[in-house]
């Protein structure tokens, strides 16, 4: 996370006391300066014992009689403020020392995401900037109690870790809002199915590029975003402003999977697309779904392999080195890539002495060394 530090000095004297000094040096009595400037002798008093502010009102009055600019004054009352303001805010800090020490914050250091730092006050900081927040009560409503409906549509309090997944999230928020999009069309989503589908099964060197421009050429924004430890998450969905975000991680590193995660998030949008809807996906155990999910899930294999189609690929292969043969026969005229067809397999079929050296065919892959749009 960039962010820019300036010079806050930690100490600042009430601008009634420079107003004191000054009288003094003048040889004016308070009340001599109350008549002058036509202000209670109460209202003088208390300024210089530093009860009260210098308004825009008073210091053109100042400026008048003590020939002092009327800017000088309001700096003085400012900088004054703000210093106050600070010292509060100082125990705001303190109190969210606790709450940083939940966050994954060395890896989140590394990522870029926040300074480098061990002191606990500077991580608190820190922290508090990366969510755009002043306390730690701000993001227990933002991401615990779901008290902004526009934010976050449901709660984090019951997730396995809501802080390293708050963290993501807001991660991908920032990168969303930074990112120009047209307007969103389901219409024009669906076009891009068949295109998405073969880039898929072309697999270009820089498919996730590619993949980036098509969806953002219908009003979706795909992210890619590395994830944090011990977060079990493969994606999430969600309506920022106007437009559909697909914020996804490569967990496991396969192509066969991360498609099925793709396409998978492409469903809620085209199926369950009502901005008020929120799915991260985890992973989890696929008989734990709800609806939704389970019809996302249909969406994408039905999109990546039909049902009918692995069905007549099923009938054809026998144990035996052909297998890959047959696979890649299919791949080509199914118009879908062989790792689709193989992780199928093995996720439908247990006989690992059948099938089981298929697992060494299946393509790895790193986003994070593919070129992005954003």
């Amino acid at each position: 996370m960039t962010k820019l530090y300036e010079y806050k000095p930690n100490y600042a004297i009430h601008p009634g006391e420079t107003l004191k000094e000054k009288l003094e040096e003048l040889g004016m009595s308070p009340k001599e300066f109350a008549v002058r400037t036509g202000k209670p002798i109460k209202t003088v008093s208390r300024l210089i014992n530093g009860k009260s502010s210098i308004t825009p009102d008073m210091a053109i009055k100042f400026e008048r009689v003590l020939k002092i600019p009327a800017r000088f004054w309001l700096k003085h009352q400012a900088d004054y403020d703000e210093l106050i303001a600070r010292k509060r805010q100082e125990k705001d800090i303190t109190e969210a020392v606790e709450w940083a020490k939940k966050f994954p914050y060395a890896e989140m250091s590394k990522l870029g995401w926040v300074k480098r730092t061990r002191k606990h006050e500077e991580k608190a900081e820190e922290l508090l900037a990366f969510f755009g927040i002043s306390k730690v009560k701000s993001w227990e409503d933002m991401y615990l109690n779901a008290t902004l409906p526009l934010f976050l549509r449901i709660s984090l309090k019951h997730k396995k870790d809501p802080y390293a997944l708050s963290a993501w999230l807001a991660k991908g928020e920032q990168i969303a809002k930074s990112i120009a999009a047209p307007k969103y069309s389901q219409q024009a989503l669906r076009k891009k199915l068949p295109v998405l589908k073969k880039i898929m099964a072309e697999k270009p060197e820089n498919f996730f590029m590619e993949i980036q421009a098509e969806c953002l050429d219908a009003g979706v924004k795909v992210i890619y975003t590395s994830t944090l430890p011990k977060l079990p998450i493969n994606g999430v969905v969600r309506w920022i402003d106007e437009n559909p975000i697909i914020q996804i991680y490569d967990r496991y590193k396969r192509y066969d999977i991360f498609w099925f995660s793709l396409f998978h998030e492409l469903g809620h949008i085209l199926l369950h697309g009502n901005k008020k809807n929120i799915f991260i996906e985890e992973v989890r155990d696929i008989n734990d779904e709800d609806q939704y999910e389970k019809e996302a899930t249909e969406f994408a294999l039905q999109w990546l392999l039909k049902n009918k189609e692995f069905e007549s690929i099923i009938s054809k292969i026998t144990a035996g080195n052909e297998i890959l043969e047959i696979i890649k026969m299919y791949a080509k005229n199914f118009g879908t890539h062989p790792d689709i067809i193989i992780g199928r397999i093995l996720h439908q079929n247990r006989d690992l002495y059948k099938f089981g050296f298929l697992q060494n065919q299946l393509s790895k892959i790193n986003i994070n060394d593919q070129r992005k749009l954003f």
